[in-house]
């Protein structure tokens, strides 16, 4: 009961060495940084209500003499705490952040997340979350190690060249030329898209490599030429004709193309070109006529080894109700053959 009492008086004289010692904080905050400040404050909040916490337990226990689930306090020599404290403490801190962050106070938030919550990562969102990109940034870098999430703040902030340096060190070879090209910089941003080229054509990836060519190199003739190479070497040969044919805007221009396509084709892409062919005959009543008579060309030059290509007629002839009989009659005619 005496021990209990004096713990009483104890929390009495704590809390007014409390008030003391936050009006000697807040009368030293003339002489000091609006960051030492805060920092000051936050440490002081923290072991103040480590003790006060601390002594409601110790007059709990004079109360309940049953002991409180514990846990062993990190780098301490062999001495227990009540697990409810980091909890409470936690949750506290919690708060405090997001209240920070409702008032748009973003900086105290993050030295919140930093310096009381130890979560480096938090700290960094927070700051990019209120528009403090360089600070973000420095924190993803020293603290966080993720150079992606600095460069790209770094990018935000505008401060290019600090971004460029990241980016070349990660390999985003994109990204480097993207920033070159921000600056006004085209020789050294076309390099970079050229490697990122050339990367996509050894991968076999010859469409995103002709997209590199048209819409980051202006150079809408050499993605063509990547079209028609990956067309020619059998390196996604469909979409790479889709993308090719796609990219021809006159009607007649395009008829052109695909009829000296067709006439210069090898036997084994034959079937691709068809494929292509059912594309391009949706697309304008004026091609109609010659993409329906390559199909013609095509299937009937393989209708001996593949009975199936004669289903594609009605493709070509959506409306034609004869060109259906006549499919139902071929096919149910080979059905018989096959039966005798």
């Amino acid at each position: 009961m005496k021990k209990q009492k004096f713990l009483e008086k104890f929390l009495v004289a704590f809390f007014i060495l409390v008030i003391f010692k936050a009006i000697a904080i807040v009368a030293q905050s003339f002489q000091m940084t609006l960051a030492s400040f805060w920092e000051t404050l936050f440490k002081f909040i923290f072991f103040a209500a480590v003790a006060i916490v601390l002594i409601v337990i110790l007059q709990n226990q004079e109360k309940d003499p049953q002991p409180p689930v514990t846990k062993k306090y990190s780098g301490s020599s062999g001495s227990y705490i009540d697990t409810s404290l980091f909890d409470k403490l936690r949750s506290m801190y919690e708060d405090i952040a997001r209240k920070h962050i409702e008032d748009n106070e973003y900086k105290k938030a993050a030295i919140v997340y930093m310096n009381l919550l130890k979560d480096n990562y938090r700290a960094a969102a927070t700051l990019e979350e209120g528009g403090f990109y360089n600070e973000a940034a420095v924190v993803y870098l020293r603290k966080v190690q993720s150079k992606v999430d600095a460069a790209n703040c770094y990018a935000k902030a505008k401060q290019y060249e600090k971004a460029i340096t990241l980016y070349k060190e990660l390999q985003q070879k994109e990204k480097v030329g993207d920033l070159y090209k921000e600056i006004n910089d085209l020789e050294n941003a076309f390099i970079f898209y050229q490697m990122v080229a050339d990367d996509y054509v050894q991968s076999h990836q010859m469409v995103k490599a002709s997209l590199m060519y048209r819409n980051k190199m202006d150079k809408p003739h050499e993605a063509q030429k990547i079209l028609l190479q990956g067309w020619k070497e059998n390196k996604e040969a469909l979409n790479c004709l889709h993308h090719y044919f796609a990219n021809i805007h006159e009607v007649d221009k395009l008829e052109q193309e695909i009829k000296y396509l067709y006439e210069n084709i090898s036997p084994d892409k034959k079937l691709i070109y068809l494929e292509a062919m059912k594309t391009e005959f949706k697309k304008d009543q004026r091609l109609q006529h010659s993409t329906r008579n390559i199909a013609y060309d095509i299937i009937a030059e393989n209708l001996s080894s593949r009975s199936e290509i004669v289903n594609d007629l009605k493709l070509f002839n959506p409306d034609d109700e004869v060109i259906l009989k006549d499919i139902s009659r071929y096919k149910t005619g080979r059905n018989k053959m096959f039966r005798n």
